[in-house]
């Protein structure tokens, strides 16, 4: 069975790692913060909780080194600080525990190759257990020293100033409160683990996108539609009766065609009002909007109206071919 095969894919991960400076320690990278977005959290945790038993999975992502510059107000100088961003782009889940590691936290290393990973960059892992403390057990610190000390499973710093290597030593632990709740509660915590020392270093986590500290994200936001791409410029009647050569009428197919277009998308919407909603002059077109918004209802409406009555005509059919067969077969009984 390939090693895939029984795995959940997840959602897309945000995750930052954040430090304030590149420090290598014993050749660690030492991490101080992790941050989550609030949706990928939310995921994580309706994957956890809606399964029947404890599980685990893998994180994969890439590493950033990013460069900063501090400047106060006391001082002319910049100083040059760093921040190596560890960014989750998708979490793989197993049905239960032990799925890449046998009973002992020791790894089996030929589950973990880069074909078996589908060529993604290994960045960690994480564990789920239920009623448990939130303090990582004797096997998953074994599991988790383990994978630091496979060589083939680190990971470049993308635009560090020298050339650095991410060993896949974020652990992620979740768990469920002691006791029972009236409330559904899914407890989690984030560690790295230093290989220099043998030890786990906690790391607080910021879930990102919950807060008005976090609406600046949303700055760049670039919006998509199902309408097509329509040039709404209309000529006045008087001008198409004034002037009947070839350009008027190119005109005239452009603008049928994107009426059919538009068509598609909104029942009974004429394009030239369309132009009045293009561009910053539809702050002043409110109703209109919403009338567009009407009738991309309409469409929509009827478009179920004719699924259900293609649907209703072949319970139809179904039926009458029903009686057929069962004609048939009794007349051949008769028989």
């Amino acid at each position: 069975m390939p090693f895939l095969s029984s795995s959940h894919l997840s959602h897309p991960i945000a995750i930052t790692l954040c430090f304030s400076e590149l420090s290598h320690v014993m050749g660690d990278l030492v991490l101080q913060k992790i941050a989550i977005s609030g949706p990928t959290l939310a995921s994580m945790i309706q994957r956890l909780s809606s399964s029947p038993a404890d599980l685990d999975g893998l994180l994969f992502g890439h590493v950033t080194c990013i460069a900063l510059s501090t400047l106060s107000d006391d001082s002319v100088q910049s100083t040059p600080d760093s921040q190596l961003v560890a960014t989750i782009s998708s979490f793989l889940s197993f049905p239960s525990l032990l799925s890449f590691y046998d009973s002992l936290g020791r790894v089996d290393s030929s589950r973990l190759t880069l074909t078996n990973l589908n060529q993604k960059p290994l960045i960690g892992w994480f564990s789920f257990r239920r009623k448990t403390p939130l303090r990582p057990s004797m096997r998953e610190s074994s599991v988790t020293r383990s994978l630091p000390s496979n060589p083939q499973l680190y990971l470049p710093v993308q635009n560090a100033s020298s050339e650095s290597l991410f060993a896949p030593s974020i652990f992620l632990l979740f768990t469920t409160p002691l006791q029972d709740q009236f409330i559904q509660t899914c407890q989690y915590r984030a560690f790295q683990f230093q290989s220099s020392n043998l030890c786990f270093n906690p790391l607080s986590i910021d879930i990102v996108n919950i807060g008005p500290a976090f609406r600046g994200h949303y700055g760049a936001f670039s919006p998509t539609s199902a309408l097509p791409f329509l040039n709404c410029e209309l000529r006045s009647s008087s001008a198409i009766n004034e002037c009947r050569n070839e350009e008027n009428l190119i005109g005239m197919k452009r603008i049928a065609k994107d009426q059919s277009e538009l068509d598609m998308c909104a029942e009974g919407m004429q394009i030239g009002r369309l132009n009045q909603l293009i561009g910053p002059e539809a702050v002043n077109y409110t109703a209109g909007l919403e009338d567009l918004y009407e009738k991309m209802l309409c469409k929509i409406e009827s478009l179920a109206r004719l699924v259900e009555a293609s649907s209703a005509k072949v319970v139809e059919q179904e039926n009458h071919n029903r009686k057929l067969r069962y004609k048939v077969a009794r007349s051949a009984g008769l028989e």
